[in-house]
């Protein structure tokens, strides 16, 4: 096999973890494989950048030098404030010029927004960090966001939602290219998730505990906040609010974007997860103090919205005693 070029194009203020990360899982492959498969290379528009936690970088190349050479896989590194800070036209430009030319290209985390810009993210199907996922929707409406997955492909586009998810984005890219063991040893020698559990959904801000939409609705919402055990069917919030049935939905869907079912749901999910992450009361307990009643609907809820039971949630994120 011919040594692939990996560029990993940074700009002032990258997180650094989005390039070393997965460059160690490159060269880890190169030492398991007995023989050199990935070069990796940093390439910026200037020489000199400064990471986000301060490290001064020295970049392999300037954008313009790497016209000659061959890429195999371009990967845009991101920055904790890529979303609000997008790189100079000309920089856009280079990407929109140089990312169609290589074999696969991607970002990871932030830097999906500089990629996004270039218009080569149209019409395909992406991740981004959590936190992301409504502002890359917002500005970049032909693209379709998975808001869950960890990595994602698309023909040759590959993207990765958050900084440390460059590490999957890579084992995924080994995987490809050198198949399923030594993608394994790798993950056996860094000490990584070969396949991580769940997706990015377990990591997110509990944004759902915050009443939204019209003051009687916010009553309603602060009143199931409060007492998620009681009965709360559409019928029965309906009444709360002296509404009809259909009056209720629209309102809902219109002030939240979820149905009333689905929006106590995701209460009773957020309210379980602080509950689980705050002490060791027996599931039976969570389950009740939330609304769900009983440990099997509770683990029902788990596994469908963030692909995990109760109890790896409590033990990746319990407080620890």
């Amino acid at each position: 096999m011919t040594e692939l070029l990996i560029v990993f194009v940074v700009n002032d203020n990258v997180q650094l973890m989005d390039i070393a990360g997965p460059a160690d899982v490159f060269a880890e492959a190169n030492t398991l494989h007995g023989r050199p498969v990935y070069r990796s290379v940093i390439a910026a528009p200037q020489k000199s950048i400064r990471s986000s936690c301060g490290f001064a970088l020295e970049a392999d190349y300037r954008l313009q030098e790497l016209n000659t050479l061959s890429i195999d896989t371009l990967l845009v590194a991101g920055a904790p404030d890529a979303a609000h800070s997008l790189p100079a036209p000309e920089f856009i430009q280079w990407l929109s010029d140089t990312a169609p030319n290589t074999r696969r290209f991607g970002s990871i985390c932030g830097g999906v927004f500089s990629l996004a810009a270039t218009g080569l993210l149209n019409n395909r199907k992406i991740t981004a960090h959590w936190a992301d996922v409504d502002l890359v929707r917002q500005r970049f409406p032909t693209i379709t966001v998975n808001a869950d997955s960890i990595v994602e492909e698309d023909g040759p586009v590959r993207t990765a939602a958050g900084v440390s998810s460059g590490l999957d984005l890579a084992l995924a890219l080994v995987r490809e290219d050198l198949g399923e063991k030594i993608a394994r040893d790798v993950a056996r020698q860094l000490i990584l998730f070969y396949k991580r559990p769940g997706g990015q959904r377990q990591y997110s801000r509990q944004r759902e505990l915050s009443p939204a939409g019209r003051s009687a609705l916010q009553s309603l919402q602060r009143q199931i906040m409060e007492h998620p055990s009681a009965t709360y069917s559409v019928d029965v919030m309906a009444e709360i609010m002296q509404l009809e049935r259909r009056q209720l939905t629209r309102l809902f869907t219109q002030e939240t974007g979820l149905s009333p079912a689905q929006w106590v749901e995701q209460t009773r999910l957020a309210i379980a997860r602080s509950l689980l992450e705050a002490g060791r009361s027996p599931l039976k307990v969570v389950a009740a103090d939330s609304g769900f009643g009983f440990v099997r609907t509770l683990r029902r809820a788990f596994q469908r919205h963030l692909g995990i039971t109760p109890i790896e949630y409590r033990k990746r994120f319990g407080h620890s005693r």
